[in-house]
């Protein structure tokens, strides 16, 4: 089954994000759980809570996608910075069990010149003190586009970072198509070449959710710049193979390009017409 939804904005809580998304034709969404430069969060309120899983329930909701802030670093330079990316994530992760059984995505975060292997060793450092057995989210790494000192900007450096882990069945990936086709992965032409090369590294097993973005630069470029469905370099027909891959079915597609209400409801809607077709 086809599942699609965008980022909606948090402020209003999650019973709003709920109808929210079923105004603009979603079955799943994305939000940011506190301003994406950082700061303080909203409080949950339980019965805010059990108003969205009725919402969930009654429209068939697949697994929604939470997004750490931007200013989460956990591989940063400054011990300041890691701290704070710490704190962040285990009131995250703590904050996710509210609506149990979710995906908490986040990007890996840059060495800042300190060099991958470091990177990889803080990243695998946060996430080893703050996965727990009994915790139900899972924790998404997501694909990068290899701007600046990205780590994850290959499936190589993602695998890193899971092979350090002690509690692995907690973490998967999210794969962003924007970015993965920036950091040089030919999702246009060898779609299905792209998916054996991730399989064979990470494990299909673990590709939990995937950002659905075109993107305004050429292949390779590690650009990072997000396009409307269909109006940048991945194109439409590319999209339709990859909504149709049956490797692909089941899993939240989220929409993260520079759009409005009504730009999302149309890429909905087109994207799930391309998913649905005989």
């Amino acid at each position: 089954m086809f599942h699609i939804g965008s980022h909606i904005s948090s402020s209003k809580g999650y019973a709003a994000m709920g109808r929210q998304a079923v105004k603009l034709g979603a079955d799943t969404f994305a939000f940011f759980t506190r301003n994406p430069r950082g700061g303080s969060a909203k409080a949950v309120q339980q019965a805010d809570v059990d108003k969205y899983l009725e919402i969930a329930k009654e429209h068939k909701f697949a697994q929604i996608v939470a997004h750490a802030p931007y200013t989460l670093n956990a591989c940063a330079v400054k011990e300041e910075i890691r701290t704070f990316a710490r704190g962040v994530f285990a009131d995250d992760l703590q904050r996710m069990e509210y609506i149990p059984g979710q995906y908490y995505n986040f990007h890996p975060g840059s060495h800042v010149g300190q060099g991958v292997e470091k990177g990889i060793e803080w990243i695998a450092g946060m996430l080893n003190e703050n996965l727990r057995p009994e915790q139900s989210t899972t924790v998404l790494l997501e694909t990068m586009a290899g701007k600046g000192s990205e780590v994850g900007k290959n499936f190589e450096e993602l695998r890193a970072i899971i092979d350090r882990i002690e509690l692995s069945d907690k973490l998967g990936v999210c794969l962003d198509t924007c970015h993965v086709w920036d950091s040089g992965y030919d999702i246009v032409n060898n779609l299905d070449g792209v998916l054996e090369e991730f399989e064979h590294i990470i494990g299909l097993e673990r590709l939990k959710a995937i950002h659905i973005n075109d993107s305004m630069n050429p292949m390779g470029s590690h650009k990072d710049r997000h396009a409307r469905i269909g109006e940048g370099t991945i194109g439409l027909e590319a999209f339709r193979r990859i909504v149709r891959h049956p490797l692909l079915q089941d899993i939240p597609f989220i929409l993260e390009t520079p759009n409005d209400d009504a730009g999302w409801a149309g890429e909905i809607a087109m994207l799930r017409k391309m998913a649905e077709e005989k």
